[in-house]
């Protein structure tokens, strides 16, 4: 069974149900709670999360629910932080902390991880974000159509026009999914981005590089005119970065788990 993993920057939930009790699955891997602790760890080292933001994936032994780290910034958690919650983003047992919502993960089955980042903002309200990095190739679209736009969610196509901006329930999180669609990036107007993809390593390299290329794009644009990744580059780059992305990982896993 093919899994899925996101990372989310300022996807923070609050009123979300509390919990409730059904029947446990099979305790999650010890390895992907490990990992997924590391990963908040990483990104908020790297400098795409820090208070705000966090990486979900998808439960190991039940498709239908997810694991995701307590409210305690990005860069602070720890194994016993991690909480399971059903596709509803209603926690199996709150343990009194604060809750996230990963509500994209209904959306598409094969996603394992997710995660959030807010340096691609600026690309929601104002440029579209295109592909300029080759590293950043598979984070901005699966389409091979050159200078394809990040789709960008509306929350007040929802929410209407005086929500806090946040994800605070279920509709919000399928609408969210829905924007994403068959990509690995999309852009949240005015709060920050999600990014996905079928691992928790591919989806650090991947959020990791999507805030690298905004990056470079907002410095570019300053320049003049700027040239970007053809298809057939993103295509071809696309491939070699998936096959690469435990090169960083186990750099980054190092860093932020070497003995103090």
């Amino acid at each position: 069974m093919r899994l899925f993993t996101l990372l989310a920057v300022g996807l923070c939930l609050a009123g979300l149900p509390a919990s409730r009790s059904p029947s446990r699955p099979a305790r999650p891997d010890a390895t992907l709670i490990e990992d997924l602790v590391v990963a908040n760890r990483v990104l908020a080292d790297l400098g795409v999360l820090d208070g705000f933001g966090h990486v979900s994936v998808r439960h190991d032994k039940d498709a239908n629910r997810y694991l995701d780290v307590a409210q305690h910034g990005a860069g602070a958690g720890k194994a016993d932080d991690v909480l399971e919650y059903d596709l509803e983003s209603t926690a199996v047992d709150a343990k009194g902390r604060a809750l996230f919502s990963s509500g994209s993960f209904t959306a598409r089955s094969t996603r394992r991880a997710r995660g959030q980042g807010d340096r691609p903002q600026p690309f929601a309200v104002g440029h579209p974000l295109r592909r300029v990095a080759d590293q950043a190739a598979a984070d901005l679209s699966h389409e091979l159509v050159p200078g394809l736009d990040v789709p960008v969610f509306e929350i007040r196509d929802i929410a209407g026009p005086a929500s806090d901006l946040l994800v605070r329930n279920a509709q919000i999180g399928a609408a969210l999914a829905k924007a994403l669609g068959d990509k690995t990036v999309v852009l949240m107007r005015r709060h920050g981005s999600v990014t996905v993809g079928t691992s928790i390593p591919q989806v650090v390299f991947r959020a990791y590089y999507a805030e690298m290329n905004a990056r470079l794009q907002s410095e570019a644009i300053k320049l003049g005119a700027v040239t970007y990744l053809s298809a057939e580059e993103a295509a071809a780059s696309a491939k070699t970065n998936d096959a690469l992305v435990m090169r960083p990982w186990e750099l980054w896993k190092r860093k932020v788990t070497k003995p103090e």
